[in-house]
C-alpha cells in the first residue's frame, strides 16, 4: 500500500515519524509532507527528500493519510480551519495529540473521517516507541495500515480508547518511572565502586536486556527472576530487603497516583 503521508506538526514529535519511517524504509521521502510555520527547521528532512510546507491545506489536498502532531490546544483552530478540505473518502486522520479524544476531534472536524488516536513515547526518537491505538469509524485495512506505520517506529497495540489514560501512565509516564529505576541502579552501583560512566553503561544495558527477554521469550518476569536467583543467593537477598522496603508497592503506587490525577484533571 503506497500511501501519501502529511504531518501536521514538524516540531519534535512529527520530526521524529518522519525520520523513523524514512530510516524504516517504509515510506519513500517523496510520499511525506511536513507542515510547520518555520519550514526552516525542516531544511534536514528536506534534503532527505521529504517535501515541506507551511499551509496545512496543501498538506491535505497532497496526502492520503494524515498525522496531527500538534499542541492540544492548537487542534480546534488547526481542524476547524481544514474542515472543507478534509474528504470522508479519501483521508483517514491519526492524531498524536496527548489528551484529546477520538469524540473530540470529529466534533471539531463535523465529518465522518477514519480516525485514530495514536499515544507514542519519547522512545520514538530511536524507532523503539511503544504506542497505543484506538479508532472510530476506520475499517481493518485502514487500522492495520496505521499500526503498520507505528510498528515501523517501535511497537504498536490497539486498544479501547477508555484505556488511553492507562495507557499514557504505563507507555508515556512508565518512561520516567523506568529511567529513575535506571538512575537509582546508577547510585547503587557507585556507592559498591563503580564510576558513573560504567555504572550508567552496566544498569542501562542490564534493563534493556532484560525487557529484550520479556519482549523477544514471552515470559513471565518472574520466570526470569527464579534464573537467577539461587538458593541463599545473593539476588534473592537483595529483592527481599528491597521489598521490605516498599519496592512493588510503591510503584503500584505511584502508577495509580498518576492515572488519578488524569482522571482528575
Amino acid at each position: 500500500m503506497n500511501k501519501k503521508i502529511a504531518i501536521i506538526g514538524g516540531g519534535n514529535l512529527g520530526t521524529a515519524i518522519a525520520e523513523g519511517l524514512i530510516q524504516s524504509g517504509f515510506v519513500q521521502p517523496k510520499h511525506i509532507l511536513v507542515t510547520k510555520r518555520n519550514i526552516q527547521t525542516l531544511h534536514a528532512l528536506e534534503r532527505k527528500g521529504v517535501l515541506v510546507s507551511d499551509k496545512n491545506a496543501e498538506a491535505l489536498r497532497y496526502a492520503d493519510l494524515v498525522i496531527l502532531a500538534v499542541k492540544p490546544f492548537q487542534v480546534n483552530d488547526i481542524l476547524g480551519s481544514l474542515r472543507e478540505e478534509f474528504n470522508e473518502e479519501k483521508h483517514v486522520l491519526v492524531s498524536v495529540v496527548t489528551g484529546i479524544s477520538i469524540g473530540h476531534i470529529a466534533a471539531s472536524l463535523g465529518k465522518r473521517v477514519p480516525i485514530v488516536r495514536a499515544m507514542p513515547n519519547t522512545a520514538i526518537a530511536i524507532q523503539e516507541s511503544m504506542t497505543c491505538l484506538a479508532a472510530q469509524n476506520v475499517n481493518e485495512e485502514q487500522l492495520q495500515y496505521v499500526q503498520d506505520i507505528f510498528g515501523q517506529l517501535g511497537k504498536a497495540v490497539r486498544i479501547d480508547e477508555k484505556l488511553m489514560d492507562a495507557a499514557t501512565v504505563l507507555g508515556a509516564c512508565g518512561t520516567a518511572f523506568a529511567m529513575r529505576y535506571i538512575r537509582a541502579n546508577i547510585q547503587g552501583g557507585i556507592e559498591i565502586g563503580f564510576d558513573a560512566a560504567t555504572a550508567t553503561l552496566i544498569a542501562a544495558q542490564t534493563v534493556k536486556g532484560a525487557a529484550e527477554l520479556l519482549l523477544k521469550k514471552g515470559t513471565h518476569p518472574e520466570q526470569e527472576i527464579d534464573k537467577v536467583t539461587t538458593p541463599k543467593g545473593c539476588t534473592i537477598a537483595g529483592l527481599n530487603e528491597m521489598e521490605h522496603q516498599g519496592f512493588s508497592s510503591s510503584l503500584i503506587k505511584g502508577l495509580v497516583a498518576s492515572y488519578d490525577k488524569i482522571a482528575k484533571d
